[in-house]
């Protein structure tokens, strides 16, 4: 079964905008591996300061994506992002329907 998913990624400050850029066509190409889907177009926010330090460090890159995938295929996924030096924190939230199908994100019931 496919479900929506938001999915938020916060990356290290300290990279440049290419490289920080670079890990977003990553995380894109990862979940595609995994057997989802970005629905969209990528939200870039580019470099933002925290709203607290976190590891020291006062700012971060910042990207939104919209995900389809089936239940628990981006598990592996997100373990490898856990694991990931310049990956700040991420957040992926499962959608409920009504919303989904506001963000025009197809869900098979």
């Amino acid at each position: 079964m496919m479900r929506a998913y938001e999915f938020m990624i916060i990356l290290e400050g300290d990279l440049d905008e290419v490289a920080a850029q670079a890990w977003v066509k990553n995380v894109t190409d990862g979940i595609t591996k995994a057997g989802g889907t970005v629905h969209g177009k990528v939200d870039w926010w580019g470099r933002r300061q925290y709203a607290y330090p976190i590891n020291k460090k006062e700012y971060g890159y910042y990207a939104v994506m919209n995900v389809i995938a089936p239940g628990g295929a981006l598990d592996e996924f997100e373990r490898s992002l856990r694991i990931a030096d310049d990956v700040v924190r991420h957040k992926l939230l499962r959608l409920p329907d009504a919303e989904a199908a506001r963000r025009g994100m197809t869900v098979a019931a």
